[in-house]
């Protein structure tokens, strides 16, 4: 009897999967993750989830928002007409939506432009409550809202359009797919049940769905889409990209870059452009600064050793290419990175 009940034959074929894994991406790839350094820099926190129970012919409008919003319909549809938008967009059963530029928005069962102040329904916007509208029994969504840190969110969501919606689909049985499905039914399950924990269970579940939803939009590839959620979405770019954020202090050059990306030089650099909206040498500075800011803040740096840490020799060196690439000392960028003040979750 093999010792802990596993055959040496199940032990082998696990580790030959494994290793066949590994061996389909590049050593960057499997030690760096540039996803997770965008949502380091964005930095999702003091996370406000709820439920909305609505029934009838009901209509709320949400003032602009700050942070980030994700919402999941569970139960039944509504229509979202974003502020300023012309046409209307039908959230199904399932459906998820990301709202991340903070613009206004009305959420409604027949497709009214106008609606109840979300101030009045969401009177105490509680971490883990729900609110019930109209006696409810017709629509139940879940949602959740972050807030981000400053200019580095603006300047990393630019290139997010103004919704995100992720589609429900019954035949949808990638990994993200079916955990986004977990999550929000678990977050719903929280905010039904109201066990013990709920509300720091709500707070990670509500985590995790933001990452999936992150991880859906980019594994859509949407065309038209630019900037670093275009550039994840290339298997060639974002190659580049592990590289490159897992060794900010390297010399890189377009071509080093381009050989970690298997392209020519010329390839290389017209793709990422395409794709990102400016040259490999350009995000590479910014990425660069944006690090460098966060380890002076978070960590406490002195400037000269956050610059070092991004491959500057000489901290006036450093101070130069911040205020050239974000318009502003290191000190004065970091001491202006707001805080927006709580709103409703929904």
């Amino acid at each position: 009897m093999p010792r802990y009940g596993f055959s040496s034959n199940y032990l082998c074929e696990t580790v030959r999967k494994n290793v066949a894994i590994v061996q389909d991406l590049s050593m960057a790839e499997v030690l760096f993750d540039p996803l997770s350094d965008v949502l380091e820099l964005l930095r999702p926190q003091d996370c406000v989830a709820a439920g909305l129970d609505a029934g009838g012919n009901w209509s709320i409008g949400y003032a602009p928002h700050a942070g980030l919003k994700c919402n999941a319909v569970m139960k039944g549809g509504c229509w979202l007409t974003l502020e300023g938008a012309g046409s209307r967009i039908w959230l199904g059963e399932g459906d998820c939506v990301m709202l991340p530029h903070g613009k206004g928005f009305v959420l409604s069962a027949r497709g009214a432009r106008q609606g109840e102040p979300a101030e009045a329904v969401h009177s105490t916007p509680s971490h883990g409550a729900t609110a019930t509208l109209r006696g409810g029994g017709d629509f139940f969504m879940t949602g959740a809202r972050f807030l981000l840190s400053g200019l580095a969110s603006d300047i990393l969501l630019a290139s997010l359009p103004d919704v995100v919606v992720i589609r429900s689909g019954a035949d949808d049985r990638s990994a993200s797919g079916e955990t986004v499905r977990w999550a929000v039914t678990r977050i719903t399950a929280e905010l039904r049940s109201r066990r013990p924990g709920s509300a720091r269970s709500i707070e990670h579940l509500s985590h995790i769905l933001l990452i999936e939803l992150m991880r859906c939009h980019l594994e859509e590839g949407q065309e038209g889409h630019f900037g670093w959620t275009a550039a994840l979405s290339d298997p060639y770019i974002r190659r580049a990209l592990a590289a490159m954020q897992g060794d900010l202090a390297r010399s890189w050059t377009v071509a080093s870059l381009a050989e970690e990306a298997g392209l020519s030089r010329t390839a290389f650099a017209v793709r990422f452009a395409r794709l990102v909206g400016q040259t490999p040498m350009g995000y590479l500075t910014l990425w660069r600064m944006l690090w460098a800011a966060q380890r002076i803040d978070r960590a406490g740096l002195t400037i000269a050793v956050a610059a070092a840490e991004v491959g500057y020799a000489s901290e006036s060196a450093f101070t130069a290419a911040f205020k050239r690439t974000l318009g502003q000392t290191p000190r004065r960028f970091v001491s202006r990175q707001s805080k927006p003040l709580p709103v409703t979750s929904a």
